[in-house]
């Protein structure tokens, strides 16, 4: 049976637009986290690798008898020093990837009407990795200085941190909406980030609220999510240090913690996906409202066939 076609180009309040997210996640979802691997599969594997250094590094040095002239062979600093190096990296190229993959694929649902084809997604990528690339390192430019406001307004009890967390829904569902704009009509990233801007305080107090219940159902997922290594590792930890065994210089545990790490870090990156694909629902929401271009295509159908 083929899924019906989630229409997203629809003037819709608050709740039919949360409405229309989990209809399609319910219906898409599969197929959506299929392409995700499959184009994740090697940053993944990396990710892997820079957990398992950094638990490796970190268990090193909880292993190391520091009295005078007591050392470990190895010196264990340099797989923290590596592991961070990887994992910054991977984290980048991630977020390049998420966004990335979950805007074309919301701009390619939206064309084909639901027939997404895998190749027309890269082909979106690869059309604007230019752009892409600029708005990475300016995305990187606005969180820092997101995290200097940050800092600064949290110095004001109370108020401060209702502000901080605006500022932060604020700066991801302009960064969200901005990189919806560059996959629906390729624009240029100055078109896109003034789009961007115009859409982020055409609906303000709407935007914040959405990017609340959103931020808190994905928070919920990542819980999950990390549910079930977590409580692995509670009860071997738990029957570990009943039995004395010592969790610093076992390969098990090792082996343990770098699998519980690395889960923690892909389900932030897969809930970071995921909120794009919340950010395109409301983009096309937003879209609609400012320019009325679907309802009024359809108007001109019926007076046609009329």
């Amino acid at each position: 049976m083929n899924k019906p076609y989630i229409e997203l180009r629809n003037r819709n309040d608050f709740g039919e637009t949360i409405n229309t997210y989990f209809l399609f996640l319910k219906y898409n979802f599969k197929k959506y986290i299929s392409l995700y691997l499959r184009y994740n599969v090697i940053s993944i594997i990396l990710l892997v690798v820079a957990s398992y250094l950094l638990v490796t590094g970190f268990m090193g040095l909880a292993s190391r008898d520091f009295r005078f002239g007591m050392n470990n062979d190895g010196d264990h600093t340099i797989y923290l020093i590596v592991g961070a190096v990887v994992l910054v990296l991977i984290l980048f190229i991630s977020a390049l990837i998420n966004y990335s993959f979950s805007s074309s694929y919301m701009a390619e649902y939206v064309n084909s009407e639901g027939n997404v084809a895998p190749k027309n997604v890269w082909q979106k990528i690869k059309n604007n990795i230019g752009t892409i690339i600029l708005f990475i390192f300016l995305g990187i430019g606005i969180y820092i200085g997101y995290l200097i406001v940050s800092i600064i307004f949290a110095f004001i009890p109370l108020l401060g941190i209702l502000i901080q967390y605006g500022l932060s829904f604020l700066v991801t569902a302009f960064f969200g909406l901005s990189f919806m704009s560059i996959f629906t009509d390729n624009k240029s990233l100055g078109l896109a980030l003034s789009e961007g801007w115009q859409f982020t305080f055409l609906s303000f107090w709407k935007l914040i609220l959405f990017g609340f219940v959103i931020g808190i159902l994905n928070l919920m997922l990542t819980m999950l999510i990390i549910s079930i290594p977590g409580f692995i590792i509670s009860i071997y930890v738990y029957f570990s240090l009943e039995s004395n065994v010592d969790l610093a210089t076992s390969v098990f545990a090792n082996v343990i913690f770098t699998l519980g790490f690395a889960m923690f870090l892909l389900s932030f990156l897969f809930s970071q996906a995921l909120s794009q694909i919340a950010y395109g629902v409301l983009y096309y929401n937003i879209y609609e409202q400012k320019n009325n271009v679907f309802l009024r295509n359809k108007i001109e159908q019926i007076g046609v066939n009329e």
